[in-house]
């Protein structure tokens, strides 16, 4: 007679999960179970048409993000929304606020909320800002244009490429407005006092120099494309009527392996330290990510800083701006605003940053989806969901203005209380 062999426990017959559920309930429970993931929510979006939808039916900025890339040319989406080589500081800029946990506090009087604050003596009737942005031409006929009506439509402030001088001296662009430069307009004195003196002249409010763009970095989408940079300084990705990429002579696509090289030599602390003796128009720099930086900025006389990574478009694995923001806030020490951008996308974004010590907080991305949809409308309305996002996030936190706003609103998660590896 043939032996019956003991079961090993592993092989123990298991009650199905399912087991003394009818097929029905069954049926039911999962129904439910998707109905509450967000794949559910992630299908349904899929399968809008968000190119076609009217600009009010566009709620947040990630719905213009949608929206943008459904429009947009498939190159000139992948140059807006690339970061640098890994993009892992492009990863981080939104990572880092989900660490960031808002401290709410209950039984205030919020019925009124303002969001009025204050920046070098100007009134900013909120403290959201417009950063520069090149290649605007890519995502919409007259890009820096466009978006220059947009600010002036909110009252926004704006730091401008440059290119709307005839909306300036009209009246009718941002009353608001910094002018960029890059370091081109600081290669001499003589340089450096004809830039300063035309924008004293036009009733410029400051000068902002980025200072993380000395070397370009490898944007690795955009050379895959094998994507021309001039063809967002001029209108739109050109191709033929099969959809083919149109090259002009000495049209050079991105691309890797160059030794890095300047024509002229680059800009230091002894430049800005020039211009600052030049004009009597405030400076601030843009792209400081360190407490060492910043100090050296107060000390070589400059109004203010940005803590930025050029939305993750320069030097790579940096973090995220918001990370960086508290040491800058803190070399500071309170004589001079810090202000911050990079990767911010809702209201909530915005008060964690302000609790952090920010002054305001710069957004690009969001607002060019706004323009790559809806043109001067589009940048509107992105100005007016993140106002009146963070304008109700305040109220739900108890904060009614901007100077109740502090360091003890927020606090930042400590993953080790929980075990190793963050809460999933």
């Amino acid at each position: 007679m043939r032996q019956r062999r003991p079961i090993h426990p592993s092989h123990e017959t298991i009650p199905a999960p399912w087991s003394g559920f009818s097929r029905r309930t069954a049926l039911k429970g999962l129904a439910q179970f998707l109905l509450a993931s967000p794949l559910l929510e992630e299908l349904a979006a899929a399968e809008k048409d968000w190119g076609k939808l009217p600009i009010d039916d566009l709620i947040n900025t990630f719905d213009f993000a949608r929206a943008a890339k459904a429009k947009l040319d498939p190159l000139a989406w992948d140059y807006l929304a690339e970061g640098a080589s890994d993009e892992a500081a492009l990863r981080d800029a939104r990572q880092a606020f989900g660490r960031i946990i808002i401290r709410p506090r209950f039984l205030t009087d919020v019925q009124k909320i303002d969001l009025s604050t204050e920046l070098l003596g100007k009134k900013m009737d909120f403290p959201i800002f417009l950063d520069p942005s090149g290649g605007k031409n890519c995502f919409y006929p007259d890009g820096e244009l466009e978006v220059a009506h947009g600010a002036a439509e909110k009252n926004a402030m704006m730091i401008t490429n440059g290119g709307i001088d005839d909306l300036i001296t009209s009246g009718n662009g941002p009353k608001h407005w910094w002018q960029l430069t890059t370091g081109s307009h600081l290669r001499n004195e003589t340089t450096m006092l004809n830039f300063a003196e035309k924008l004293e002249d036009m009733g410029c409010a400051g000068i902002c120099f980025t200072v993380d763009i000395m070397h370009v970095s490898n944007r690795e989408r955009s050379i895959h494309n094998k994507f021309v940079r001039r063809w967002c300084n001029d209108s739109a990705i050109p191709r033929d009527s099969s959809g083919e990429l149109i090259y002009s002579e000495g049209d050079v696509p991105w691309q890797t392996g160059g030794y890095p090289s300047r024509p002229f030599a680059t800009p230091t602390w002894e430049t800005v330290k020039q211009l600052r003796d030049l004009t009597d128009l405030p400076i601030m720099l843009k792209g400081i990510l360190t407490a060492e930086d910043t100090a050296k900025a107060v000390a070589a006389g400059m109004n203010g800083v940005v803590v930025s990574s050029h939305g993750a478009r320069q030097l790579d694995h940096v973090g995220g701006p918001i990370e960086a923001l508290p040491e800058c806030v803190e070399a500071a020490a309170g004589r001079i605003p810090v202000l911050v951008d990079g990767g911010f996308r809702r209201g909530s974004d915005v008060l964690k940053a302000l609790a952090l010590g920010a002054t305001a907080v710069g957004i690009a991305r969001p607002y060019l989806w706004g323009l790559s949809t809806f043109a001067r409308q589009g940048v509107a309305r992105v100005i007016e969901l993140l106002r009146t996002e963070l304008a109700l996030d305040m109220g739900m936190a108890g904060v009614a203005k901007i100077s109740d706003i502090d360091r003890k609103l927020v606090r930042v998660r400590d993953y080790s209380l929980w075990g190793p590896g963050p809460i999933r």
